[in-house]
């Protein structure tokens, strides 16, 4: 089905270039007048008393005149309602005491609206190599949204005024300028670098961004389903990248250079990807050919019947991933999800094994630190048994160093040790799911997703780059099992016995889907990892026996981890039990 499209504003984007200084810049501006129009448009849809507002405003037609409705707000902002309905300049009949409580009503709906937009400030500003200027140009950005920021309180506290003729009691500084604000540039990029479609390289490059905590975003979905087939097909000249509509993203992706293409109504989606991955500079994207290239937002009438929520396919040495401009993908979990389909299928390309889990470096009673690996599909438990040690009795003396927090690779290195490589500097992660309070201990740096609903998201950083990208030693793997309750037949923390069982479990990739994705109950899904491995599944599993029986010959312990994530009432408990026992586990190894 082809997505509606809708004429109600979802995104804002400020010029960067500006240093507000007077208000005439905000209510004269192209952006004003089209939010004017869209605010309008939505309470006529809802067929809101507030369209009274307008009625001095309509022509003889019936047609509302958006030029005569913005000269009476710029009035309004410098006079009081009662002067200017004196005056006769408009075709106002109401009195004062009839009038205000209309307009007080529409200047209060379209503030809110304005702040329920996504807005981004963009500056086009030349990169520098010098550090010195980079942090100047930064500063210049951040003023700029800062006074534009002031202005819009400015304005909304004049006009409140002028209608009621009350100063407030209270003043709230709310967050009311571009969320977040991107310094960007075109750059000269080296011939062999380059793909076929020469219009890639006319968009602009973010090189720098700035976040206003807290940032929220409101996304039109709120779960993903399905996976991206893998198709043969040519696709670089079937369409052309306009400017003035798609922003150019690059990232690295663990080790992989990735170049992110977001069409503008994705910008928030774009946005999510500074907490995930690690920002590529332009020395690394315009002189390296990029291992991965995604494309959010393209035209519908490109893909085909079973292309609907995107593909991947490979040209000229390079993989891309595809998504369609429609609502139901408006969601960073599909943003997320391309960009680790791709990781893994260059992995299995290179004969490493992709794995879907949390790998971390845990200490005990300050001793000997253990690497374990925990893989399990989404909504299993696995960033939330790590949480769960934070919760522990401080006397037993633990921590831990999150290595990856979602998807990484396994390899043997020339010594024959397990060896482990990340791929994300941050998590996106329920907010259900995580210990109280702890989203919001992050809210200065996180990002988060549709905070009001089921599968509320959050986008926080955690690692560094040099942590996650460099190959660390794996002790322990263990499957996460969300679906069985803890018994003396089914313990918390249990080993394998042989190779057989073991590699049969992870490839079984069973799970108690909690709807984070499309699906609901007890589910399979192949290595609990739809992440490219079920795509590749021929490759992969030569590639996954393989490094179980190495894992086996050199003594890499195999066993599962009973999380009780997905039984109802055990939400915060099961985790909090699974690294309890978890704990003990490696306390025991030590003695």
């Amino acid at each position: 089905m082809k997505p509606n499209n809708s004429n109600l504003q979802r995104i804002a984007l400020i010029k960067g270039d500006l240093k507000f200084t007077n208000f005439g810049q905000i209510i004269k501006s192209t952006l004003f007048k089209e939010l004017i129009g869209t605010f309008v448009d939505e309470l006529k849809m809802k067929k809101s008393y507030l369209t009274k507002t307008l009625d001095p405003f309509l022509n003889e037609e019936g047609q509302f005149e958006e030029n005569k409705f913005i000269d009476f707000v710029y009035l309004l902002n410098l006079n009081t309602l009662e002067e200017i309905i004196e005056t006769g300049y408009f075709n106002i009949h109401s009195t004062n005491k009839e009038y205000a409580p209309l307009v007080l009503g529409f200047l209060e709906g379209f503030y809110n609206y304005w702040r329920n937009i996504q807005r981004f400030m963009i500056k086009m500003d030349g990169y520098s190599l010098d550090e010195n200027t980079k942090r100047s140009k930064a500063h210049s950005l951040a003023s700029n949204n800062d006074a534009f920021k002031k202005m819009i309180l400015d304005l909304y506290r004049n006009v409140h005024f002028n209608v009621t003729g009350k100063s407030f009691s209270i003043y709230r500084q709310l967050p009311s300028g571009a969320q977040v604000a991107f310094l960007a540039d075109k750059f000269d990029f080296s011939q062999e670098v380059k793909s076929k479609n020469e219009s890639l390289y006319h968009v602009p490059y973010v090189w720098e961004a700035i976040f206003e905590p807290p940032v929220i975003f409101y996304t039109q979905s709120s779960k993903r389903d399905g996976v991206f087939p893998v198709k043969d097909k040519r696709i670089l000249q079937k369409f052309y990248m306009d400017c003035d509509e798609w922003f150019a993203i690059p990232v690295k992706v663990g080790r992989l250079l990735a170049i992110v293409y977001v069409q503008k109504e994705y910008l928030a989606l774009g946005a999510g990807l500074f907490n995930l991955f690690e920002f590529a500079t332009p020395e690394e994207f315009t002189k390296q050919k990029p291992d991965a290239v995604v494309f959010f937002g393209l035209d519908y009438d490109l893909f085909e019947e079973d292309e609907r929520l995107g593909f991947v396919t490979k040209e000229d040495g390079v993989y891309y991933g595809l998504i369609p401009n429609h609502p139901e993908i408006d969601y960073f979990g599909y943003m997320k999800k391309i960009m680790l389909t791709l990781h893994n299928i260059i992995q299995i390309e290179k004969k490493a094994l992709p794995v879907h889990g949390a790998f971390a470096k845990i200490r005990v009673g300050g001793k000997k630190s253990v690497n374990v690996m925990l893989i399990g599909d989404s909504g299993a438990g696995k960033s939330e048994t790590l949480e769960a040690i934070n919760k522990l009795p401080k006397e037993l003396g633990c921590d831990f160093d999150i290595l990856i927090d979602d998807m990484g690779s396994l390899h043997f290195n020339e010594e024959g040790k397990l060896m482990a490589v990340g791929t994300e500097i941050g998590a996106f992660v329920r907010l259900d799911d995580l210990q109280p309070g702890y989203a919001y201990s992050t809210m200065d740096r996180s990002i988060f997703m549709n905070p009001n609903i089921v599968n509320a998201r959050v986008i926080v950083p955690q690692m560094s780059y040099e942590e996650i990208s460099k190959s660390t030693r794996v002790d322990f793997v263990f499957y996460i099992n969300n679906y069985e309750t803890i018994s003396n037949e089914a313990p918390a923390i249990e080993l394998f016995d042989d190779l057989d069982t073991a590699y049969n479990v992870f490839s079984e990739g069973k799970r108690m889907a909690k709807g984070t994705t499309g699906e609901v109950g007890l589910t399979n899904t192949y290595f609990a990892n739809p992440f490219g491995a079920v795509q590749m599944k021929e490759d992969h599993e030569k590639i996954a026996k393989n490094t179980f029986k190495k894992m086996e010959e050199t003594g890499v312990k195999v066993g599962m981890i009973r999380t009780q994530l997905g039984i109802p009432g055990y939400e915060q408990d099961g985790p909090f039990l699974a690294a309890k026992a978890l704990i003990k586990f490696i306390d025991e190894l030590n003695d």
